[in-house]
């Protein structure tokens, strides 16, 4: 299992939507998060910052992020919430949001 964080910003007029939309997740993109072996997601907000922590399970992250990336409703749903974020400027290319070395873990 190997753990990630990630950071965006949201535009400040699109808080409330963001929190409506991620209050019922399509079940359809949730499918996919957990065949994509994305396990323990969560998104925590402080005012415009978002963080976002996951589990991955699987052998090839790049591949199953492919496979997402390719999900017809998944696509969908990044239409909505990519609507409403504000990427970091320093972000790596190709990159939405920004990927986060992790400094400190402990079980």
């Amino acid at each position: 299992m190997r753990r990630y964080g990630q950071t965006i910003n949201l535009k400040p007029e699109a808080v409330a939507e963001y929190d409506r939309l991620h209050a019922a997740v399509w079940p359809t993109v949730l499918a996919t998060i957990r065949r994509c072996n994305l396990r323990n997601y969560s998104i925590f907000r402080l005012e415009t910052t978002l963080f976002a922590y996951l589990e991955y399970v699987g052998d090839d992250f790049a591949q199953d992020m492919a496979r997402m990336a390719a999900d017809p409703a998944t696509q969908e749903w990044w239409k909505l919430t990519e609507a409403l974020q504000s990427p970091l400027e320093s972000r790596p290319a190709g990159a939405w949001w920004m990927p986060l070395a992790e400094v400190f873990h402990t079980d």
